[in-house]
């Protein structure tokens, strides 16, 4: 269903790609007119998406380091332990996405041949293979600080249901089946959440202090993910019934399209100006921290990339299954934290630079990966 400007961008990704060889380039001199103006066509904001993110992080730490009351403010009001205005960057930068996602289809899409080893490979990757990659990486890198191990093995265990479709999206993966894995994860997320991260954090770890219900993890799922879904679902069937398909796609999409870089970008200010001071004050301990998160998206990125090229998995499935895996859900790990041990505990901290990381880590995964549409029939 991508319009032509989603398929001017996917083309120009895939022209950047080549346009690095100089040979390509003397083969073809008309190549780096035609490149120039598919690079004028895309908005300001795609254009120098990953500029605006170092920029956006870089400020935000600075302001909410310098200017008193940021982290007051912002936590004036919260949702299930997470900071109401980080709720609602969360809900604008998924509502669109969610609403590009044809609904209609899904149940095709799930009889479709192969879609169960899709699936199972979803869950084995995110439910069993994620979880225990991080207790390990998290006890190989900080054995002396049980407290900064906690919180990253929670951020291990929560399953991405959010920031996984912007990635997605902008790596031109299949938005309907990563709308069937984050439902599944989701699912998944409010039964298995508890006994698993109770396993790894008290059981094998054998940690104290850890209390969370399932209750808890169904809350956050409901309002992070439920809310944005509902709406996503009620505005394409009321507005397609309303005013057909093609206003639809090349009116209201194009409209709502620029709200969900827009809301990621505001979340990762408000996420970051609240961290601020946690996270300059404890610079030493954040960049210890960051060695078993950045290993951890990187195996389980590039790795399942390796499967899914082995499995001879198209693109856009593929695009889909690596992401979901690596992707996190920083929202449910902070909200744990935070309820189990403190808004200021240093458990809360970890599970906070849980997206420091990951955000400029899968940003860079989304460019990498379109190098990999030129790579042969599998991809």
């Amino acid at each position: 269903m991508e319009n032509s400007s989603a398929e001017r961008k996917q083309q120009l990704a895939l022209d950047i790609a080549d346009g690095n060889d100089p040979s390509d380039a003397a083969k073809n001199p008309d190549g780096r007119t035609k490149l120039q103006g598919l690079f004028k066509q895309l908005s300001l904001l795609d254009r120098y998406l990953y500029v605006w993110i170092f920029i956006v992080m870089a400020v935000s730490i600075i302001f909410g380091y310098y200017v008193k009351g940021v982290k007051k403010a912002f936590q004036v009001a919260e949702i299930t332990s997470v900071s109401l205005p980080i709720a609602i960057g969360l809900w604008v930068m998924m509502y669109p996405v969610l609403c590009k996602v044809q609904y209609e289809i899904l149940g095709g899409v799930l009889r479709q041949a192969g879609s169960l080893k899709t699936i199972s490979l979803s869950v084995v990757l995110n439910w069993v293979v994620g979880p225990a990659l991080m207790t390990g990486l998290a006890w190989a890198t900080l054995p002396d600080l049980p407290d900064f191990r906690t919180g990253v093995i929670l951020v291990g265990i929560a399953r991405c249901i959010a920031m996984v479709l912007i990635w997605n999206d902008l790596a031109k993966g299949d938005a309907d089946y990563c709308a069937i894995l984050v439902a599944i994860n989701s699912i998944l997320q409010i039964i298995l959440f508890t006994p698993v991260a109770l396993l790894y954090l008290k059981v094998v770890s054998r940690g104290k202090g850890f209390h969370v219900s399932s209750w808890t993890v169904a809350k956050s799922v409901l309002l992070f993910l439920g809310v944005p879904l509902a709406a996503g679902v009620l505005t394409r069937l009321i507005l397609m019934n309303a005013f057909g398909r093609k206003w639809y796609e090349s009116k209201f999409l194009r409209f709502i399209g620029p709200w969900a870089l827009i809301g990621l970008l505001y979340t990762i200010f408000v996420m970051f100006s609240i961290q601020a001071h946690q996270i300059v004050d404890n610079i030493g301990h954040v960049v210890r921290v960051a060695v078993p998160l950045l290993l951890y998206f990187g195996i389980l990125f590039f790795g399942s990339l390796g499967i899914c090229r082995w499995l001879k998995v198209p693109y856009p499935l593929m695009v889909t299954q690596c992401f979901t895996a690596a992707s996190n859900n920083f929202e449910l790990a902070i909200a744990v934290a935070v309820g189990s041990f403190g808004i200021d505990s240093t458990q809360a901290l970890a599970a906070t630079i849980g997206p420091l990381i990951e955000v400029p880590v899968l940003l860079l995964f989304v460019y990498i990966v379109g190098f990999f549409q030129r790579k042969g029939p599998s991809v």
